[in-house]
């Protein structure tokens, strides 16, 4: 008979709601810092937010018609339907991560706000505000930052553990559970010959006291 384990049962509603909890903080966050920089700032206006460090960072306006960190310029239509596409099949495997996998679950929560953040200028605007410049690097936003995060936190979680199991398909038992069940009959096999044995030698015994 198996026992459930609820550390690698597949994720309750409670940990579900993770992940749209912290995608719409995510997007908030993007949206509220890119409508700062939209009605403050002209377009490729930069202002130095901390003077010492203007030769590193500035805030500049700029509108992005391509992917993240203007890379693909001018595929604003083809990257709305790849963040859509993302954000459904992340929402659909989101509930298949086992109970205990959280770092799997915050990237993913990153990763779908980000896309959803980037979206939302997409659709609204035809393009996404960015604002934040290294100078060394192209300029991007919140949503990029949060997308680059969660990718990164789910490779190191890959290559960390990379054989465990990051997904169970519903109704599926645990790892544990099926490896337990392999493993019963050939430990009841092994102990067979043991008792079989056991046996023989009792009743060697009972014929001796007898003659």
């Amino acid at each position: 008979m198996s026992v459930d384990n609820p550390t690698r049962g597949r994720s309750s509603w409670s940990s579900w709601l993770l992940l749209p909890a912290l995608a719409l903080l995510i997007v908030a966050l993007d949206q509220y810092t890119k409508h700062l920089v939209q009605t403050r700032l002209h377009l490729f206006e930069a202002v130095q937010p901390i003077p010492a460090l203007g030769h590193l960072f500035d805030i500049t306006f700029v509108r992005n018609t391509g992917a993240a960190f203007g890379i693909f310029p001018n595929g604003s239509t083809l990257f709305a339907l790849i963040a859509v596409a993302v954000a459904i099949a992340i929402a659909v495997y989101f509930r298949h991560i086992p109970k205990n996998e959280w770092l799997i679950k915050i990237s993913l929560s990153m990763q779908l706000g980000g896309a959803l953040g980037n979206l939302l200028d997409r659709l609204r605007l035809g393009y996404v505000v960015d604002f934040a410049d290294f100078h060394m690097w192209p300029v991007f936003n919140f949503a990029d930052t949060f997308i680059v995060v969660g990718v990164l936190l789910l490779a190191y979680r890959l290559l960390l553990y990379p054989d465990s199991l990051m997904f169970e398909s519903e109704g599926a038992p645990a790892v544990e559970e099926v490896a337990s069940q392999v493993d019963a009959p050939s430990t009841e096999a092994a102990v067979l010959p043991a008792e079989a044995d056991l046996l023989s030698a009792e009743a060697n015994d009972c014929a001796d006291d007898t003659e």
